[in-house]
């Protein structure tokens, strides 16, 4: 294996505790701009505020149009807290949205990549303490140009950019009942093999655990590694992938002193018995960590970005064009977004 490379320090950025959270727009053809709205109707007393980067016209139409009782104010980032009690506040973005529910517009791309970009310059400034992003069209999004495969790996740069710090993002799916992490994200199956190495499961790994500890307050997380065959290849029966470097990529995450085991069969990883022995499932590639937790938790899940020198969360989710506008989009999973991105900055502020 080659060195190991040293992650920067992702708790070194100074949090205000006070700061109010930021939610990016999303598409705002999808159902982002809806369960926004909802999730402020649905706010408790001691939840921390939040604004919405976004269009405060587009917002205030849209809940008029859905019939939602929800005043929005347009305000700078110092005034939504004391807004926040009685108003949705809204940061304005540079361009108006030229979309509607359900029929997105590439015209719409440049504010949804300002809102990603605002959002993260405002958690690097202490006027947001965390980033909850609402989701995006990578479709729309390329159409305008944009290079990245998709919101982790765009992140990844803005770290570079308002930090200076070379960031390897990891995307972790977390829920109560259970947290995966997919070494390889997004790429087709045909790629898998082709980007599936040795020190690309013990970084993501090595990372993983970090965070666990620094941001979810594991002291010693355990760490359950997918195979990638059926049946964890079988003895090699079924494919030697598990035998040529993922049993040794298990074997250099033990020496570092990270309590890892596999690989196992990703069929038998995920039953309530299983779930009890770990605290996050390393999966080799997408679909073998997103389908056990959206089957267990569609509703509740949460995407977390690890890694990175500032906290983003974000609805579990697509932009659902097809109940866009409708007035049925649930909003429980970009509360559960907001729920986690508080209990994230809080731990972080402990840890420093």
């Amino acid at each position: 294996m080659d060195d190991v490379k040293s992650t920067p320090d992702t708790t070194r950025s100074t949090v205000d505790l006070n700061a109010p959270l930021a939610i990016s727009q999303g598409d705002p053809s999808g159902i982002g701009p809806e369960i926004a709205l909802k999730a402020w109707l649905l706010r408790k007393p001691d939840d921390t505020p939040f604004f919405v980067l976004g269009d405060p016209d587009h917002l205030k139409r849209l809940a008029t149009e859905l019939g939602l009782p929800i005043p929005v104010e347009r305000c700078e980032p110092s005034q939504a807290r004391a807004i926040f009690r009685t108003a949705l506040p809204v940061v304005a973005l540079s361009t108006a949205i030229a979309g509607e529910p359900g029929k997105p517009d590439r015209r719409d791309a440049a504010g949804t990549i300002e809102a990603i970009e605002r959002g993260v310059e405002l958690v690097r400034s202490g006027a947001a303490s965390a980033i909850v992003t609402n989701p995006i069209s990578k479709d729309v999004l390329y159409q305008a140009g944009f290079h990245h495969p998709g919101h982790t790996e765009f992140l990844g740069e803005l770290s570079m950019r308002f930090w200076n710090v070379e960031a390897q993002p990891v995307m972790m799916l977390w829920s109560p009942q259970l947290a995966v992490v997919p070494v390889t994200i997004h790429v087709s199956i045909a790629r898998v093999l082709t980007e599936l190495t040795r020190d690309l499961i013990v970084e993501t790994a090595r990372i993983t655990a970090q965070d666990l500890t620094r941001r979810f307050g594991i002291a010693r997380p355990r760490l359950a590694v997918a195979g990638l065959n059926p049946h964890a290849g079988e003895n090699g029966s079924m494919g030697r992938e598990e035998i040529d470097f993922i049993r040794a990529a298990v074997d250099d995450l033990r020496a570092l002193d990270i309590d890892a085991r596999g690989p196992l069969p990703a069929d038998t990883m995920f039953h309530a018995d299983a779930r009890a022995r770990y605290d996050a499932a390393i999966c080799m590639y997408h679909d073998q960590a997103l389908i056990p937790i959206k089957t267990l938790a569609f509703d509740s899940a949460v995407n977390t970005t690890l890694g990175l020198p500032f906290i983003r969360t974000s609805p579990d989710h697509g932009t659902a064009y097809d109940i866009a506008g409708k007035g049925v989009a649930n909003p429980a999973s970009l509360i559960a977004a907001l729920d986690l991105a508080t209990k994230l900055v809080q731990a972080q502020a402990k840890s420093r």
